[in-house]
């Protein structure tokens, strides 16, 4: 009796769990309408993101706030002579009097004019005539220190901030510092120019003005050949003085490519002696000397002043303008203390790329002018003479090579190496040219072609 009663428990427990068929055509369906859906979704976000974001933009930020002006730098002015340079800057009246000689007796009529030249001895008499005494050095500084602190508007302060961790002591913060000059606005920005190797390990980088305020700065872009950086402030950070003032504190560029620049007067801003807001006097003693680099040649200033081997800063000449950026890392070892830069001229188009964030088109020549005695004793054709060439660089991929005469960029002639420097400037990365070159075969030289896709470099 007692198995029968377990039997119809076991019974009435145990039970069989039917597995419910799968409905394929009602999977699927719902697969679809599901995909479907999503699909409808994104399309709808996306058609209202594009419809309502300029208008939310619009709302939030003003037009002129969303739009950054491409920085351009004017073209090169016509040279000014020493003369020139100096007659700007002399006082409009003498405290005495400078003697002049007797003028010469106008000649009767019909007679000819005629020039009157004074003799060696006739100069000697008048200069002898003239006196400067411990006044004159007082006015003379004193309008020169004047001119300093109008041109230290012009200067700033660069601090990069390193933190660095040591588990004795615990973090500690390490400051390098150096000068910039500003130089533009993009209207969202005040742009700075600097040296790069002082601030590239910095975490946070640091501007102070000529009023002492100071302002986290951004970088914009460095360029490797140069070792320059440039910077960015965003105006709506700047001191209400520095906003307040009828326009704002920037550099203009002058003018480095002339002969006549040998002799005139320069001003050494920034840290020229290694410390900051230390300034130096004298005169420029040579332009001659060429940097060369990759598709590109430098002028280098050099000058009488004595600095430091850490200078930093700017030339200055007399009319308020840079003509020279600092470095101090490009002259012979027996000139390691005098102060020295690149010419702006030169410069000038590189700084633009740089401040517009852009990329430089590289094709990978080392080159220079043919000078006109080889075009006459060796028959080398005038344009850009092919040195060097970099390694795997586009130009060498496409079969440039040493002693090439490139003579035309696409349509562009070529008459030396500055030239198609600045013809290469108005390219682009990554854009097609035809390189046209006179290579010597015997005893001529023969015309050839290269199409080449340039690179880009920063």
């Amino acid at each position: 009796m007692s198995d029968l009663k377990q039997n119809n428990q076991n019974d009435f427990i145990s039970e069989k769990i039917k597995v419910k068929p799968v409905n394929k055509k009602k999977l699927i369906r719902r697969t679809i309408i599901t995909i479907s859906m999503a699909i409808i979704f994104g399309l709808v976000a996306c058609v209202t993101f594009l419809v309502l974001e300029p208008v939310i933009s619009n709302w939030l930020y003003s037009e002129e706030e969303l739009q950054t002006q491409i920085v351009r730098f004017p073209e090169d002015k016509e040279e000014m002579s020493p003369e020139e340079m100096l007659a700007e800057n002399l006082p409009t009246e003498s405290p005495e009097p400078t003697p002049v000689p007797t003028p010469t007796p106008e000649p009767e009529q019909g007679e000819g004019e005629e020039t009157v030249v004074l003799g060696e001895e006739q100069i000697q008499d008048i200069l002898s005539q003239v006196t400067f005494d411990l006044d004159h050095y007082k006015e003379m500084y004193g309008a020169l220190s004047e001119y300093i602190e109008e041109l230290r508007r012009y200067m700033v302060t660069v601090t990069a901030v390193t933190s660095n961790i040591d588990w004795l002591i615990g973090e500690q913060e390490s400051r390098n510092q150096c000068s910039g000059v500003i130089i533009s606005e993009n209207g969202m920005e005040l742009l700075i120019l600097t040296d790069y190797s002082n601030i590239m390990s910095g975490a946070r980088l640091l501007v102070t003005f000529y009023d002492d305020s100071q302002v986290e700065a951004q970088l914009k872009q460095h360029n490797s050949a140069t070792n320059l950086a440039v910077l960015s402030v965003a105006l709506d950070e700047l001191s209400e003085e520095i906003k307040g003032e009828e326009e704002l504190p920037i550099a203009h560029f002058g003018y480095s490519g002339g002969k006549g620049l040998v002799g005139t007067p320069v001003v050494a801003l920034g840290s020229p002696m290694g410390t900051n807001n230390s300034v130096g006097y004298g005169i420029v003693t040579s332009s001659n000397t060429v940097l060369s680099t990759v598709d590109r040649n430098y002028k280098l200033i050099l000058t009488d002043i004595s600095g430091s081997q850490n200078a930093s800063g700017v030339l200055f000449d007399l009319q308020g303008q840079v003509i020279g950026i600092i470095t101090n890392n490009k002259t012979s070892s027996d000139m390691r203390n005098l102060i020295s830069g690149y010419g702006i001229t030169e410069l000038q188009k590189i700084v633009e790329k740089t401040s517009n964030a852009s990329a430089i088109a590289y094709l990978g020549i080392r080159g220079v002018d043919v000078p006109k005695e080889a075009n006459e004793e060796l028959g080398i054709p005038f344009g850009a003479y092919v040195e060097e060439l970099d390694m795997d660089s586009p130009a060498m991929r496409a079969g440039i090579q040493r002693g090439d005469v490139i003579v035309y960029v696409d349509d562009k002639s070529v008459s030396g190496f500055n030239a198609y420097s600045n013809i290469l400037m108005q390219m682009e990365p990554g854009q097609t040219v035809t390189v046209t070159v006179m290579r010597q075969a015997q005893e001529e030289y023969k015309e050839m072609e290269f199409s080449i896709e340039l690179g880009g470099v920063r």
